[in-house]
């Protein structure tokens, strides 16, 4: 049997109907750039976040960067994040001109260990950017008071964890600003590329939507008033056809970025939305029956805070013998993945940051250690089974 880490097009025939329905809809409008599906996918998704602004960007590092940007964080800055993580979460400090300052994650959870936070807090500290590793939320409440102790800013990079909670409150609700990513393998996944920025402070919301569009036209405005303490009001004028021709993209006000959704992403993540729930509660349920089935063998299931709602965006196995398993997994069809081989203080890109090799020990051991197993919503009950008969077997030797 043959069972991948993710079956894209099992959840597209899902929802097939629907989706190929909205997406020509799309296609015979001919509108494509910042037109009513991205405003009514940002309202949507912001009531499902239950927060006031969602602003809809190309990708989940554009949003990192942008939030960054927004709170006026760059060079000379610091800001203090996890190192056990996809490369962007570091890349973004770095992008905007501010350092990123590695603290050591827990072991049980992946997180960013909140009790070594304030020892890495210097003046030149602006910010702490939590990661809710592979689903599961950072201790918030803990990292919120240290933030308030020292009037620093909240970023939760939140891109592996959409539906998750923190002690009943949603993900992306917890900080000052939050950022999403919509890569197809994610938990709410398009059709390439897409990111999205929640924040509750209607400053940095303006401030995010001009940054998104080269800072130009009715947003950049309002960016610049803002920026500026200008106080005036701004024409808002007729919609225009973001596709074709609008007249005010052509008043700049900031140095922005081009970084939006386009519609044909917002149609299909609209299709989606309501299914997400649903989609995560059954990567739950998968989680229960790998945690059931594999405990007692010699491998470390994932560990689930009593407090949070783990949704489980990929699901993690920590083995002393990694590669011996993975090639025994990969012999018998089943389908791994490694996450993070290099922790990012040991990556070739941060070697001027002068970490070297011991420096943040549970990062570095646990680079060793886990991988991935298949989890999607869509896994049928055969295939777990499956993939849990031949773990065991590896383990009790049957080799």
């Amino acid at each position: 049997m043959q069972v991948p880490l993710i079956n894209l097009k099992r959840q597209y025939e899902t929802i097939k109907g629907t989706a190929d329905k909205q997406i020509l809809e799309v296609l015979h409008s001919a509108q494509y750039i910042l037109g009513q599906n991205v405003k009514k996918f940002e309202n949507e998704f912001a009531e499902y976040i239950g927060i006031k602004h969602a602003i809809t960007v190309g990708n989940g590092t554009d949003a990192l960067i942008i939030a960054l940007k927004a709170l006026g964080i760059g060079k000379g800055d610091e800001v203090i994040t996890s190192p056990f993580t996809f490369f962007s979460t570091a890349e973004a400090i770095s992008f905007v001109g501010a350092k990123p300052v590695f603290v050591d994650v827990r072991i049980d959870t992946f997180n960013i260990d909140s009790a070594q936070i304030e020892e890495k807090i210097t003046y030149k500290t602006k910010a702490i950017m939590p990661v809710h590793i592979f689903g599961q939320p950072a201790d918030m409440d803990e990292i919120n008071r240290i933030a308030k102790k020292y009037n620093l800013k909240v970023i939760e990079d939140a891109c592996q964890a959409v539906g998750a909670k923190y002690k009943r409150r949603e993900i992306g609700t917890l900080g000052d600003i939050a950022c999403f990513s919509f890569f197809p393998t994610k938990n709410l996944g398009c059709a390439g590329d897409g990111g999205a920025i929640v924040t509750d402070n209607d400053r940095l919301a303006t401030i995010c939507r001009a940054l998104r569009t080269h800072g130009s036209g009715e947003s950049g405005q309002k960016a610049y008033n803002v920026l500026n303490n200008i106080n005036e009001d701004i024409n808002e004028g007729k919609s225009e056809d973001n596709t074709v021709y609008n007249s005010l993209k052509y008043y700049n006000y900031l140095i922005g970025h081009n970084s939006r959704l386009d519609e044909l992403q917002a149609a299909l993540l609209r299709v989606k939305i309501p299914q997400l729930d649903k989609w995560n509660e059954l990567r739950r349920e998968h989680a229960c029956l790998y945690n059931k089935e594999l405990k007692g063998t010699e491998l470390i299931v994932p560990y689930e805070d009593k407090e949070v709602k783990h949704v489980y965006h990929m699901y993690i196995l920590q083995s002393e013998n990694r590669e011996n398993i993975i090639n025994y997994l990969k012999e018998k069809g089943i389908s791994t993945g490694v996450y993070y081989p290099v922790p990012l203080h040991l990556q070739k890109a941060f070697l001027n940051l002068g970490y070297k090799e011991g420096d943040i020990p549970n990062a570095e051991y646990l680079s060793h250690r886990t991988f991935a197993i298949p989890m999607f919503a869509e896994l049928t009950d055969e295939e777990q089974e499956y993939v849990c008969e031949v773990i065991k077997s590896y383990c009790m030797g049957e080799v």
